[in-house]
């Protein structure tokens, strides 16, 4: 078994990145080492994990199905060997957290450093597919995301809901308003973030549920983008109360009644629900802000 623990270990790293060079890097073995291991692999039991085009390589249907196991595997004995190397720097614990909004997570990272000043706390962001990939990568331990769909092999509580408001220039008539009412959403020229974005999902829902139409002049990839667009007068923008940061020339508006609002959820693999500064995040009651 010792013998195909090393076998799965190769093909776990080049499936993870992609290449049997950087596999041999990631693993800290030589090249050709790698590559005998996963084709004893694939030739003990009569199975192509690989499709091979030169250089170029493509994990099968076989390889896929491995991968998806072999990611819970190494991924806890990536965690063992954290938790012990956290013992060494006389640590209690380290966790990782993933997520799309900064100010989202650094509210919740700041007050796990109030609560624990002994966890080793590491937070990143990326996009919603990008973290959902890290999560079964084992490379975060929690994330904090926007979701549409819920994946049964995670599990996920509620984090907070926040109102979703408009950004204005501030020469824009709305700025001298304290609220406006979302009927007048159709008679303003709209700077919105693409397609993929849950901001933009949940406000075109909303609309169309109302029969308010949105007249989107351009799509911009990042919020930055869109504040600058907002400046020039391009048109006005959506975002979520606890990203808007307050910049020169813009002012937040809030809609009457707050009709547009979005959730964030904390989610984690199920299998690692029970570990302890997880479980507390999960078991809070009311979450923790």
């Amino acid at each position: 078994m010792y013998q195909y623990h090393k076998w799965l270990r190769s093909f776990h790293a080049v499936a993870k990145t992609g290449s049997f060079t950087l596999a041999a890097e990631y693993l800290c073995v030589g090249q050709p080492t790698v590559s005998e291991q996963v084709n004893a692999l694939e030739n003990t039991f009569s199975v192509e994990l690989f499709h091979r085009r030169g250089r170029y390589i493509e994990m099968s249907a076989a390889g896929h199905k491995l991968y998806a196991i072999t990611q819970g595997l190494f991924g806890q004995e990536d965690e063992a060997v954290q938790l012990l190397q956290s013992f060494k720097q006389r640590k209690t614990g380290m966790l990782r957290l993933g997520a799309v909004s900064p100010p989202i997570a650094m509210n919740l990272t700041y007050e796990l450093m109030q609560r624990h000043p002994d966890i080793e706390l590491e937070t990143s962001f990326s996009s919603e597919k990008d973290t959902l990939a890290r999560l079964f990568n084992f490379d975060i331990d929690v994330a904090i995301l926007a979701l549409s769909e819920f994946d049964e092999r995670f599990n996920t509580r509620l984090y907070h809901r926040y109102p979703i408001i408009a950004v204005v220039r501030d020469d824009h008539p709305w700025a001298g308003q304290s609220q406006v009412h979302i009927s007048e959403i159709s008679r303003e020229k709209w700077v919105m973030r693409e397609q993929s974005a849950r901001t933009r999902q949940l406000v075109e829902e909303s609309c169309k549920r109302l029969d308010i139409e949105l007249d989107c002049v351009m799509q911009l990839n990042s919020r930055e983008a869109i504040v600058h667009a907002i400046v020039k007068g391009i048109g006005i923008g959506f975002v979520s109360a606890v990203e808007y940061a307050e910049t020169p020339g813009t002012t937040p508006i809030t809609f009457v009644d707050h009709p547009f609002f979005i959730e964030y959820h904390l989610c984690c693999l199920g299998i690692r629900r029970n570990r302890p500064v997880i479980a507390e995040l999960f078991d809070a009651n009311p979450p923790l802000t």
